[in-house]
């Protein structure tokens, strides 16, 4: 765990040993939150796992549901959560739960606590992963190097790189650089790095995606499932700011298309792929309004208030992190309004 999410457990310990947390959720006029998930998995992680942040348990996600709703929120679907956002009378506090990417074990390990406890929720689903043709590229470079004591790297000019990865720092080190430089680069391109990487140690990336990622049998349990708001994540999961305006706007209705295909229903939700500022902004808003959709969520933290009503297509969600699995700390996300201030704060 790198300092920032040191300095943010130290929050989190402070605003709920100070019972600031409590305060805020009693008196804030929040209308309710939505809350950012990914994966569900019982295993601990290794002890070099950058991707643990998106993972959570199955105990924390069914004591997430049950004292949640102690606090006095109810868990409604997304869109009776618009329409609460949307009226002139506030009602009982609402949380809205999310899953992106369609991740298998939200089948095995997810569901299951769903229905148990009869908590609706939205699956945003990038087509292309389900296909067994995307790349899920930041756990795949994880697997990568967690295996490998050096890996060669090609660079943006195509020239290799090698680092250096027996030790945990060093691994620590060469995930960060070569995230961010993937990050950084043309879709296309990243795409033809990660592949050729894989293929050097020995993982091909359509498969590793299909070894993650929800077939589309599998996803017609969701389909038919009550508790289930089925929505899009683009098709292939690029960061919408990185595309051209007809590019994005394509991923977004290509994506929509295919999940009615499948379905019979079009969505009416999105979720934008990473979901940061500098990954959708007011042009992929407007756009997502092009594409028809009626909400879209980012992952700007923050909770739901009645402001929301003409912001639907910029939604903010609130993450449960995998470093944050904490019994306690529930009460702080419950204080949802704290994630608000926090994020104008940081900008």
């Amino acid at each position: 765990m790198d300092i920032k999410y040191l300095v943010l457990r130290t929050a989190f310990e402070t605003l709920w040993m100070t019972r600031i947390a409590q305060m805020v959720r009693m008196t804030s006029r929040a209308r309710g939150a939505i809350f950012t998930l990914h994966r569900v998995v019982p295993e601990a992680p290794a002890d070099f796992s950058p991707n643990s942040i998106l993972q959570i348990t199955p105990d924390f996600l069914e004591y997430f549901i049950i004292r949640i709703r102690q606090l006095g929120y109810e868990i409604v679907p997304l869109d009776e959560a618009l329409e609460r956002t949307a009226s002139h009378e506030a009602k009982q506090r609402f949380a809205v739960l999310t899953f992106d990417d369609a991740y298998r074990d939200n089948l095995t390990h997810a569901l299951p606590i769903l229905r148990k406890y009869k908590a609706p929720f939205t699956l945003y689903v990038p087509t292309a992963f389900v296909d067994g043709i995307g790349e899920v590229w930041w756990q795949l470079l994880e697997d990568v190097i967690a295996e490998q004591n050096a890996i060669a790297v090609p660079d943006t000019k195509g020239a290799i790189t090698y680092l250096e990865t027996k030790s945990q720092a060093q691994k620590q080190a060469a995930y960060k650089k070569l995230y961010w430089d993937m990050r950084a680069m043309p879709n296309p391109r990243r795409v033809a790095v990660i592949r050729e990487l894989g293929e050097r140690y020995g993982i091909d990336a359509s498969a590793h995606c299909r070894s993650l990622i929800m077939d589309w049998s599998e996803l017609q349990t969701f389909a038919g499932e009550p508790l289930c708001t089925i929505g899009a994540h683009t098709v292939r999961h690029y960061e919408l700011s990185t595309l051209t305006e007809p590019e994005a706007l394509s991923e977004m209705q290509q994506s929509a298309q295919v999940l009615e295909a499948q379905f019979g229903e079009r969505p009416r939700h999105l979720s934008y792929p990473i979901g940061a500022k500098i990954s959708a902004s007011e042009r992929e808003f407007a756009l997502a309004g092009q594409a028809g959709f009626t909400s879209a969520v980012t992952t700007r933290p923050g909770a739901l208030y009645y402001r929301h009503r003409d912001q639907f297509l910029s939604l903010p969600r609130i993450s449960l992190n995998g470093h944050f699995q904490t019994p306690r700390y529930v009460d702080v996300f419950a204080a949802a309004a704290v994630f608000t201030t926090a994020s104008s704060l940081l900008g």
